[in-house]
């Protein structure tokens, strides 16, 4: 493919974006071109292992290591928020784990004014995307690119852990992701005999010999091309000059929570306020445009043990290290073989609630944080647990920092504004602490090290929360679906007023997941391109004769 020209652009390889670009591509009909920022591939050395992840969430070449503006909802701090920059996304450097959510969660988004976004509408979408002989065929598919696994018990605390919530009234559940989430379960994941499996892997390294799919990394989108209200095409650097790619029939931002408002404002589409403030010529006003920021917020819960063998911290450290090396190099297995959060809990705040509210990730060893960014196993035999709300309420916002295309997105979080965050958040530590405070788990600890038996009024373990609480890396909503006035795409993920534009990533979510948003974020892809496929067999495309001339330097990409 020589020409500068495209039936369809997909700005964004990540959870949704390289699924669409694949899908699009995948009939022969129609040319294809799929963008991506980051230069580095699906065989980029950190990110095959799943427990790579401890070198990539601080690491510059896979990351774009964004950091929120300080705020007192959580502690007067600036928050840490990875996101990948590599082939694959965010995809290709998160936990691998497999969450759909709830339900409720998708239906909530019907009710809202989503039509076809409910749970059933949904579940197809779900089950296309994955390969599992986990539950049943009435939920589970077992025939797409995605190997759904479960992760293995690697050590004698995961049954104390399981039996001790089952004392306290939470099931022993399966398949979380089967008829209900609700209990305690090993976590499953979408890696498969000690592999990563990205959208990168899945998706468009199958599709990448295509002669129709053309894949640029290493090109960072600077706008969107557009005439009147019409999306015909994107600016883009690469390797240090600036190209043009047009689209006889649409662009479909993929570019994540965090970078698609970002480059619609950058294009002159959102708050006219915000826009002229930063020299931007409004092109279309959508107020929506990077409000709604919503993600899930939880402070880290530690314990230690009074015996060894439960921890894996030995296992992560100097010769331990080196067996666990060698375990994955000549067997795939051990603990570099399997995602985080290898331990799972969905439980209700209370018993009033009509679905679990709580998520709970529980690994056993403690994490040292530095500076709330790298992250080592530490010394101390213990486990720990990020215990929170599932269906946040509270709203943020991300906007352009500058009119400077390269600058990072000005991230602006808000936390337990709600008097139900606030609550759940309360709750979800008292659950945590309710779980290991019953037997056989008890038995075995030595003390609460984090937040500390000292923590104990709802006043106090609120301040804890919010003084040093960390995001779970599940950022949606700022160009939320719907057809209120703050609504950015409608239920066809169609930018409202703007022709030939879409958006497909976690940034069209109205609200939050009850979990992980990877995997939701596949099936909005998914969808995404059924809807685009399905429109372009009954319009025409703009012919190439019609589209502007291309510029020399569209020519060079």
């Amino acid at each position: 493919m020589q020409s500068t020209t495209y039936d369809f652009i997909v700005i964004g390889s990540g959870s949704a974006g390289g699924v669409v670009a694949s899908r699009l591509s995948e009939n022969g009909k129609y040319t294809v071109l799929c963008l991506e920022a980051g230069d580095k591939g699906a065989n980029y050395i950190w990110t095959i292992p799943p427990g790579g992840v401890v070198y990539l969430i601080d690491n510059p070449a896979a990351n774009w290591r964004y950091e929120s503006e300080a705020h007192e909802s959580h502690g007067s701090r600036p928050i840490y928020v990875p996101r990948g920059k590599l082939l694959g996304g965010s995809s290709a450097l998160n936990g691998i784990i497999y969450n759909r959510g709830q339900r409720i969660d998708y239906d909530t988004w019907a009710e809202r004014g989503c039509p076809g976004w409910s749970y059933k509408d949904v579940l197809p979408y779900l089950k296309k995307i994955e390969n599992t002989d986990i539950g049943t065929d009435e939920f589970r598919g077992r025939t797409g690119p995605v190997k759904v696994t479960v992760m293995s018990k690697l050590s004698p605390f995961y049954d104390l852990f399981i039996e001790a919530a089952q004392a306290v009234g939470i099931p022993h559940n399966p398949d979380y992701s089967g008829a209900s989430q609700e209990g305690v379960a090993m976590a499953q994941q979408t890696g498969y005999r000690g592999r990563r499996q990205s959208t990168a892997t899945q998706y468009l390294y199958p599709a990448r010999q295509r002669p129709n799919l053309k894949i640029l990394q290493g090109a960072e989108a600077t706008s969107l091309m557009m005439e009147g209200k019409r999306c015909v095409g994107v600016r883009f650097r690469r390797d240090g000059a600036l190209h043009e790619a047009r689209a006889t029939r649409e662009v479909i931002v993929s570019c994540g929570a965090a970078n698609s408002p970002k480059l619609l404002e950058l294009s002159g589409i959102g708050n006219p306020d915000i826009l002229r403030r930063h020299g931007i010529k409004p092109v279309h006003e959508l107020r929506g445009v990077g409000e709604n920021l919503r993600d899930h917020y939880a402070a880290i819960l530690k314990w230690r043990f009074n015996r060894p063998g439960l921890s894996l911290a030995q296992r992560g450290r100097s010769w331990g290290l080196l067996l666990e090396i060698l375990k994955y190099v000549f067997f795939r297995k051990g603990f570099i073989a399997q995602g985080n959060g290898s331990l799972r809990v969905f439980a209700k705040s209370r018993p009033e609630v009509g679905e679990p509210d709580i998520m709970m990730i529980v690994n056993p060893y403690i994490i040292d944080l530095k500076g709330g960014q790298g992250r080592r196993m530490a010394k101390t035999e213990g486990f720990f647990v990020y215990s929170h709300g599932q269906r946040t309420e509270s709203t943020g916002s991300i906007h352009l920092r500058s009119s400077d295309p390269f600058a990072a997105p000005l991230i602006s979080y808000r936390f337990l504004d709600t008097d139900y965050d606030r609550k759940t958040a309360i709750l979800a530590v008292r659950r945590a602490r309710e779980i290991v405070n019953a037997s056989p788990l008890k038995e075995t600890i030595a003390e609460e090290m984090q937040p500390g038996p000292q923590i104990e009024t709802d006043e106090e373990i609120l301040e804890f929360v919010r003084k040093s609480g960390n995001i779970t890396q599940h950022m949606v909503g700022t160009c939320k679906m719907g057809s209120d006035p703050m609504a950015v795409v409608d239920e066809r993920l169609r930018v409202h007023g703007i022709a030939g534009l879409r958006i497909a990533d976690a940034s069209i979510m109205p609200t939050i997941i009850s979990g992980n948003t990877s995997i939701p974020c596949m099936m909005i892809g998914e969808k995404c391109a059924d809807m685009v496929l399905a429109d372009a067999e009954a319009a025409p495309p703009r012919t190439p004769q019609a589209l502007k001339r291309p510029s020399r330097e569209a020519v060079s990409a």
